[in-house]
């Protein structure tokens, strides 16, 4: 598995346990996993193997994509809780993700109380039974050390984790939750009141049931109502295509358990999705949703989706709806659907306003839980700001209803965050900027160069300012973090449309080819440290850039990728020589030039693609140096510590001499490649692309073993390979077919 990820390891949990290995409790313990920290995975003892439950839930999250790399699994030790209850004596943090049954976590309780150590954090993974139920007679000691710790599902992905303490609660127990949480977990933390469903699921419950009954009672279609909820930045599904992704066979259990624990004045309790006709009726159908096959939607045996007539509980052809835009001028629009969008923004803020002191300690946990636990781009206070909060104030009030006092106090400052308040810090000074990149001054020397093209593509306007960068090395700049224009991309590398259009002139595709490596290569041997700080998308060009940089801290979800071998060419700014140099070093399990030849194609002619930073560093494209960071917000100040720490004594590489295998290294090389194609499971037009990659790695037609090459002799090995593969009439076609895609 590797070191830990960054600041795993100070984070106050060595080892963990989670008790209960369905699918929560198994991915809880595979994310504890994917951060390097040891954890104790303990159910029930099966009949055929007694850890048979724990081990298939370890079997669970491989099949599902729980571990972000199967190593990570080995970490996760399989128990049960008649034989091993015990280790949970080693645990710094115990999760609890047993069924939803008071009687049996308080049993289990009871038993975990006599065997865990002073100050371990125990703590419950419900989503539905209240802190203090839980911890009744349970004891002072248990009480301090308890907490619920709320995960959505699956745990790897879902961003958000709920935590509730108590009045006695002890802060190191907490603080250990809220460390681990974030540096361990990966997950945004969020305080929450002792109260039923906390904050994401009482907000969220409310709105679906809402806007679910609201629609029936306006008469809108399933796919009208999705149309019109899709103004407010919610996930693709809409409220309906929602509940079939939830289930609806979950409704009574869900929603039906929430209205049973609030009090009767709730405004849930005006909107009983449990007791409702449509949701009784959809269950007697057996209409569950995507579990069954069909729900609000379905796909007809054609292929084709039908959408279900709330009226008559048939189905028919889906009636494809525009996409309404802005949700004010929606509303103000009125007819069926700016109606419909009133009642949905009216209830949804005046609810929220309503109970926003008892479920939460401000405004920003409200926002940050809704929009995190139900994929929200913002949440239902920022969504009213957007809208304008006195705006719907005044609505409210000139047709007679009621306006909580925070919604009014909202409507006299401004806004529920007043401008000034609430929104990000103060831009950065630029040292350099133009309509794709911009070079920011983070003071005492540190720059921070971002790409703010569409998926962080390199155009030649980003390349003015990288080279500017570039000139600051030594003098205005010690240090240079390259860092992500945007969450979703690092950089997704050169533009395919603008490289096709090259492709056409061989002189201008070689400029672009050659100012690439150049500015790659100076980065790599600057008087300065560079750090990339890598979220999202790592591909082509921005991988090809990473590997040029001293060090990398990557969030864990990244993903690296040279895929380039897909589209008949090879990386070509520097990266397939780099990859042949990291793979040089003998710890990676090649020795020789030929060795490493052969390796150097087998790796990259699949194009490779990886699928978290874990996968990234076993298929070489990171280094074991590198950082790994759970959390991908944490990633830019990690990195800018990193880059500022290395700056203090730094002694930049220089260019590296690389021994080749030259003409007699490419049968080895090819060697793979050639039975794969004589056992016909790779055509002729991938072996002629191993043949271009071999040629470049075993040093060209002049490679002799007895000289080693420089750096820049590889560079030009590749740069021409490029060139010589995209004027191939294939190459073109398969970039064509991609852009199309």
């Amino acid at each position: 598995m590797g070191k830990a990820a960054f600041g795993a390891l100070d984070a106050g949990v060595q080892r963990a346990a989670v008790i209960g290995a369905g699918s929560m409790g198994g991915g809880i313990a595979a994310q504890f996993a994917n951060a390097g920290i040891p954890v104790d995975l303990i159910d029930i003892p099966g009949e055929a193997s007694r850890n048979g439950p724990a081990e298939a839930g370890i079997a669970r999250q491989l099949k599902t994509g729980g571990f972000m790399s199967p190593e990570a699994a080995a970490l996760v030790r399989a128990g049960n809780t008649e034989d091993h209850l015990g280790r949970v004596a080693e645990a710094d943090w115990i999760v609890e993700a047993i069924i939803e049954d008071i009687g049996a976590k308080r049993d289990l309780y009871a038993r975990l109380e006599a065997l865990r150590k002073d100050g371990s954090t125990v703590s419950s993974n419900t989503s539905t039974i209240l802190r203090a139920a839980l911890v009744e007679g349970l004891g002072a000691r248990f009480d301090r050390d308890f907490v619920i710790s709320h995960f959505f599902n699956p745990p790897r992905h879902m961003q958000l984790l709920e935590i509730v303490s108590g009045p006695a609660s002890d802060p190191e127990s907490v603080a250990r939750a809220h460390s681990a949480g974030r540096q361990v977990l990966g997950k945004t933390v969020v305080d929450c009141r002792d109260t039923p469903g906390f904050i994401a699921n009482r907000i969220g419950c409310y709105w679906i049931a809402m806007a679910v009954l609201e629609a029936e009672r306006q008469g809108l279609t399933v796919e009208e109502a999705d149309a019109v909820i899709s103004a407010f930045g919610v996930p693709a599904t809409g409220v309906f295509g929602l509940l079939d992704l939830i289930g609806i066979d979950l409704i009574p259990l869900v929603w039906g358990r929430l209205a049973e624990t609030l009090p009767d004045a709730d405004g849930l309790q005006a909107y009983d999705l449990a007791a409702s006709a449509l949701s009784q009726q959809m269950n007697a159908a057996g209409r569950l949703g995507r579990k069954s096959g069909a729900g609000f939607y379905r796909k007809a045996g054609d292929g084709s989706r039908e959408a279900l007539d709330l009226a008559s509980q048939t189905y028919r052809p889906l009636d494809r709806q525009g996409k309404p835009g802005d949700l004010r001028a929606l509303i103000e629009a009125g007819g069926r659907l700016g109606d419909y969008a009133w009642t949905v923004l009216a209830r949804l803020v005046t609810y929220t306003a309503s109970v926003a002191d008892e479920i939460a300690h401000d405004l920003p946990s409200i926002d940050t839980a809704v929009a995190l636990g139900y994929g929200w781009r913002e949440g239902p206070f920022r969504q009213a700001d957007r809208v304008g909060a006195e705006f719907i104030a005044t609505r409210l009030a000139e047709a007679g209803e009621p306006v909580p006092e925070l919604l009014a106090k909202a409507a006299r400052d401004g806004g529920f965050y007043p401008k000034g308040q609430g929104g990000s810090a103060s831009a950065a000074p630029v040292l350099a900027e133009n309509a794709a990149a911009v070079l920011e001054d983070a003071g005492d020397g540190l720059g921070v160069f971002r790409i703010k093209t569409k998926m962080g593509v390199f155009s030649p306007e980003v390349f003015d300012v990288l080279e500017h960068a570039i000139g600051l090395a030594g003098g205005k700049l010690s240090a240079l973090v390259l860092a992500p224009g945007n969450p979703r991309a690092f950089s997704a590398g050169a533009d395919l449309a603008s490289f096709l259009e090259l492709a056409e002139d061989p002189a201008a595709l070689d400029h672009f080819l050659s100012r690439g490596q150049a500015a790659f290569a100076a980065l790599r041997t600057a008087p300065m440290p560079v750090v990339a700080a890598v979220r999202g998308l790592a591909l082509g060009g921005g991988c090809e850039v990473t590997l040029h940089a001293d060090r990398v801290v990557a969030h864990a979800e990244a993903r690296f990728g040279l895929p380039e071998t897909r589209l008949g060419i090879l990386p070509g700014w520097g990266g397939t020589t780099r990859m042949y140099h990291r793979l040089s070093d003998p710890a990676t399990g090649a020795v020789g030039p030929a060795a490493v030849a052969a390796r150097t194609v087998d790796l990259l002619l699949p194009g490779p693609m990886t699928g978290s930073a874990a996968e990234a560093r076993a298929a070489h494209l990171l280094r074991a140096e590198d950082e790994i960071v759970m959390h991908g917000d944490d990633v830019e100040g990690v990195a800018t510590g990193l880059a500022r720490a290395m700056a203090t004594d730094y002694t930049p590489p220089v260019e590296e001499l690389l021994a080749v295998a030259g003409p007699a290294g490419m049968a080895g090389a090819l060697s793979a490649t050639r039975a794969h194609h004589a056992a016909g499971r790779v055509d002729g037009r991938v072996l002629t692309i191993a043949e271009d990659l071999a040629q470049v790695v075993t040093g060209g037609a002049a490679g002799d073993p007895s000289r080693p090459i420089l750096e820049g002799e590889m560079r030009d090995l590749e740069r021409a390979a490029v060139l010589r593969m995209a004027a191939r009439d294939e190459t073109r076609a398969a970039m064509r077919a991609t852009l199309k895609q």
